[in-house]
């Protein structure tokens, strides 16, 4: 039995399938909206509107109308500046309940390290929860919509994150995150 034991703990120290959970952002109190704030594209004169609160069942939501009038076409949400403690090979993992549009999940560093913003995709299946899983790796650098696919960033700058909606489908949205989370191999 203590043989049998020590196989499989030595078997799980080795497994790939274990994995550090770090909560990085939940909406389970007053304060949690204090951490997050809309920047939509009227800092360009667009007309999209985007707004968040916390729903009576403790998880941010993310609503509004996606307009492309006068140039425009985003809306989204993001966290104040926060250093996140990511590391490379770290992934986000995100639970939503959205309405079938593509999502992008944003990482911000500050401006002294890059002008860019690190951006990965991510679908949503109408009215039902789902978890997404984000690598690290996987973010693209981009800058005023432009994407730079060869610029490789160093995760422990990353000071902030968000969600966007820019699919160039204007009309009503509205996307339900009841945590955000990195996983970190061990």
């Amino acid at each position: 039995m203590i043989l049998r034991t020590l196989l499989l703990i030595v078997f799980l120290e080795g497994s790939p399938l274990m994995a550090e959970h770090r909560v990085l952002f939940n909406f389970k109190n007053a304060e949690a909206a204090k951490q997050w704030q809309p920047v939509n594209d009227g800092v360009m004169g667009g007309r999209s509107d985007g707004r968040f609160k916390i729903n009576e069942d403790n998880n941010m939501e993310f609503f509004g109308t996606l307009s492309l009038e006068n140039n425009g076409g985003f809306a989204s949400v993001r966290s104040r500046e926060t250093k996140l403690g990511l590391e490379k090979g770290d992934s986000i993992v995100i639970r939503v309940r959205g309405d079938g549009r593509d999502y992008k999940l944003r990482l911000d560093v500050p401006r002294s390290v890059s002008r860019n913003s690190y951006r990965q995709s991510f679908k949503t299946k109408k009215d039902e929860w789902v978890e997404v899983t984000l690598p690290i790796e996987k973010f693209l650098a981009t800058w005023r919509g432009r994407v730079f696919p060869n610029e490789k960033f160093d995760p422990r700058n990353i000071t902030g994150m968000g969600i966007q909606l820019s699919d160039n489908n204007p009309g009503p949205f509205k996307l339900e995150v009841e945590w955000i989370k990195v996983n970190r191999p061990e």
